[in-house]
């Protein structure tokens, strides 16, 4: 019987150069600061917080709140999210401390779904409670009656805090999105 064997001879790599050996492996993404785990996303869920915090503060000091829907949105908004930001600025200690980076996909996931249901309920009380704002001082020239310094500044805190967690939910979105 005259059967055929291929011969396999096996080749040599060629030798890694010193360029190739700083390159990052592929499917890797950069630590972007700002990312859940980074010194940058410490920072941005901390001021997340803390301007939800004051929002959240400056509205309970004021008596007559409960009276407006808006108002009592904006109070059940941000504590959702100071108390989100909270959560995840504990786990981005955590992650610092340990050396260690969130690149789960279900993990990175559930905070990119948390970011962006957390923005879009603060971002519309914001802006709910800056309607009636407008509405009380510009329309009814209620000022005297009603607090609208306070009002006008929880509204901004609010606004603040949307502004700083915009930035995690793309990054978390991003990184999510080049896995």
């Amino acid at each position: 019987m005259n059967v055929i064997h291929p011969a396999v001879h096996p080749v040599e790599a060629p030798p890694v150069t010193g360029a190739a050996n700083d390159a990052m492996p592929r499917g890797r993404m950069m630590d972007i600061q700002g990312m859940p785990g980074t010194t940058g996303g410490l920072v941005l869920r901390f001021s997340q917080f803390a301007f939800a915090l004051l929002a959240l503060c400056v509205m309970a000091t004021t008596g007559d709140f409960p009276s407006v829907t808006a108002f009592c949105y904006l109070v059940a908004a941000v504590s959702l999210q100071s108390l989100w930001s909270l959560t995840l600025a504990i786990l981005d200690v955590y992650a610092i401390l340990v050396k260690r980076r969130f690149r789960n996909p279900r993990v990175v996931s559930l905070f990119a779904i948390g970011d962006w249901i957390t923005s879009t309920l603060t971002f519309a009380a914001a802006c709910a409670s800056a309607g009636i704002t407008v509405l009380i001082g510009n329309d009814r020239n209620d000022c005297a009656v009603n607090h609208c310094t306070r009002f006008e500044t929880a509204t901004a805190m609010a606004f603040m805090s949307w502004f700083a967690v915009s930035p995690s939910f793309i990054l978390n979105f991003w990184s999510l999105a080049s896995k």
